[in-house]
This record gives C-alpha cells, sequence and structure tokens, in this order.
C-alpha cells in the first residue's frame, strides 16, 4: 500500500523527509510525496530543493487562506504542522483569538475534501492550554466530526534518540470506517542512542556542506560568553556588572544559553536575535545553521534556500526529521499489520 501524501503549512520538509524515508522493511508499504503548501517562498524553494526535485511544480506557495485546494490531486494521506505561534508558551498566547490559532481549520477542510486514509497533524505542547483548554478540545471534535478516530500525544523527541528536548503534540487520525488501529509508538527501543548534542555537533562536517556559515559575534558578545557555564544563560551566570541584561519583566531562560554538552540541546527555535540563537559550550560564539540543523536531525546534505535569518527560521520551525520518520514508520506498520513496542496516549482529554 503506497500512500500519497499531501501536506499544508509543509515548511522546510522535516515532515516530509520523515514520511518518504519510511522504511518497515516492507516495499509495499510506503509513503510517496504527492503535493504540500506554504506560504513562505524560501520554504517552498527548500522543500522543492531536497524532497521533490523532479516535481517542483507540486509545492505550492500561497496562502492557504486564499488556496484553492479542489485542483490539488487525490491523497491518501494528509500532513499539517498548523501554524503554532498562537499557541507557543513563548509568543502571547491568543490561541484561538489570534492570526495564527485558527489555521488549523484548513487541515480539516482538506479532510473532508480529499478523505485521505489517515493524516498527521503537530503543534506545541502549549495547545492544551491555549483558550483555557477549550481550543484543544474544539480542534479534536472537528477532527473527529470529519470521520476519523483520532490519538494525540506529546511527544518528547528526545526520548526517541534525538539529539534535542523538543515536545510536540502530534495528533494522528486513522479513517473511522478502516479496521487500523493506531498505537504511540513507545521510546524504549530508542533508550540506548546517544543523543547528547556534543555527540551531534561534534561530528566532522562533510567538505562543501552547506549552512554552516558563521554568526559575526560583537566583542562584548564574546565576552559575555566567557563568564556563562555550559547549560547557564544570561540571568543564571556570574555576570560582572558591566555585562548584565538590563531586561525588565520576563526573564527568557534560553537568552545567551550554552548547551550542556551531555545532554540534548535545549529547543531549536526560528528566532535568533537579542541572544536566542544557541550558543556552543566551549566556544564563544552563536551555533551555524548546519550545527542547529543537526540537532533537528536534518541530514548534512540538505540544503536550505534563503538569506541566513530565513534559513534559521525554517530550521526552527521544523519538526525533527528522525522523529516524524518513527510516527510514519509506526503507521505504516498498524496498516501491514507488524506489532510493535507501544505505549498509551499521555494525553487525557
Amino acid at each position: 500500500m503506497i500512500f500519497k501524501l499531501g501536506e499544508l503549512f509543509c515548511g522546510p520538509g522535516g515532515i516530509a523527509w520523515g514520511a518518504t524515508h519510511a522504511d518497515i522493511g516492507d516495499p509495499d508499504f510506503a509513503i510517496v510525496h504527492q503535493w504540500s503548501n506554504d506560504y513562505d517562498a524560501d520554504t517552498c524553494k527548500t522543500y522543492r530543493e531536497n524532497i521533490c526535485p523532479n516535481d517542483p511544480q507540486s509545492v505550492y506557495h500561497a496562502d492557504i487562506r486564499s488556496f484553492d485546494m479542489s485542483k490539488l490531486k487525490p491523497i491518501d494521506a494528509l500532513a499539517f504542522g498548523f501554524p503554532c505561534n498562537d499557541y507557543s508558551v513563548v509568543g502571547e498566547q491568543k490561541g484561538m483569538d489570534g492570526v495564527y490559532g485558527p489555521l488549523y481549520s484548513y487541515g480539516v477542510k482538506a479532510l473532508k475534501l480529499f478523505k485521505p486514509k489517515w493524516f498527521l497533524a503537530e503543534n506545541v505542547g502549549g495547545l492544551r492550554n491555549a483558550n483555557d483548554g477549550r481550543a484543544f478540545t474544539k480542534i479534536l471534535s472537528e477532527l473527529r466530526n470529519a470521520g476519523y478516530i483520532v490519538t494525540p500525544h506529546l511527544f518528547k523527541f528526545e526520548e526517541y534518540g534525538v539529539p534535542q528536548a523538543r515536545h510536540r503534540i502530534i495528533i494522528v487520525g486513522i479513517r473511522e470506517d478502516l479496521d487500523v488501529e493506531y498505537k504511540v509508538p513507545s521510546p524504549e527501543p530508542y533508550k540506548d542512542i546517544d543523543n547528547t548534542c556534543r555527540t551531534a555537533i561534534e561530528k566532522p562536517m562533510p567538505e562543501g556542506v552547506t549552512n554552516n556559515e558563521p554568526t559575526k559575534q560583537s566583542a562584548k558578545v564574546i565576552e559575555r560568553l566567557r563568564y556563562i557555564k555550559p547549560g547557564e544563560n544570561a540571568f543564571t551566570a556570574d555576570l560582572p556588572e558591566e555585562l548584565r541584561l538590563n531586561i525588565r519583566g520576563a526573564q527568557i531562560s534560553q537568552i545567551y544559553k550554552r548547551l550542556d554538552p551531555d545532554k540534548p540541546s535545549y529547543t531549536v527555535t526560528g528566532s535568533g536575535g537579542g541572544g536566542t540563537h544557541m550558543y556552543h559550550w566551549s566556544e564563544p560564539r552563536a551555533l551555524t545553521n548546519r550545527e542547529r540543523a543537526r540537532l533537528q536531525t536534518f541530514p548534512d546534505d540538505y540544503v536550505f534556500e534563503g538569506s541566513k535569518e530565513s534559513v534559521r527560521k525554517q530550521i526552527g520551525m521544523a519538526v525533527p526529521c528522525r522523529g516524524a520518520q518513527i510516527i510514519f514508520e509506526a503507521i505504516l506498520k498498524c496498516f501491514a499489520g507488524i506489532s510493535y513496542p507501544s505505549i498509551s496516549p499521555n494525553i487525557n482529554e
């Protein structure tokens, strides 16, 4: 059973890489790209370059709010990592009241239009608490009403071998008329993987690798970093008076935070100003985009298109490739009737 995948809010292709590389040892069960959509031009270029270089016209650069989905080819599966800006704990958490909050509804619209056999939806953990929990309840209700048995689960990707503490709600839905049951894959098979950020970053870079330009650091930032120990940030380190940050209000823990080399990294984000680039544990510098991509488990030959700032944003918004692959392989095994280690969903609705 070869599933043709459509993808909304596709980003640079973390989900798509995981889908198209899902392998359960049976060539009769696989996922192939059919079409995708994103509103950001650079992101679409990156996706075309890496996921479907032979079918570039299948990636539609368009705002979903004015995009005619009826012209798209039929699909067997749908993925949509709907924008998380209004659900993230880093943002204002406007939830359904924000500009991005209601965009999940286009995923529901696509489900009703194409009736795929299954779908995967992704968002931040903060989705559960938006609008006092009403947003999450509403989203799950609409997905069920579209004809799907849904299983939401908060994945902690560092438990699955990813060298980054990244927690995301993944909702898998199986069409209710199918005799197939999805089960959340267990992290147990991945517990012995070395997922420290040191291992991910220190692996030698291949010759000619792209997106690895260093960030120019000011003398003051270099001096500040010399006082910040691995795992510390600008507020927990013992900084001299002249190097302290005069920030009132919230003190974000990731400001000038250095990685702890013996742990998975903290969460890679799409921002980069004001000390949020992510910082090396021993060298007084920010990580390069390629190093950040490694923390997201993108392969080194994955080429990101656009300016350095655009690439940083693309990497930060993506789903870890190998994390996505694990979930897609679980879905394929469900349809193939292959058992695998599983756990109960950790989200009680």
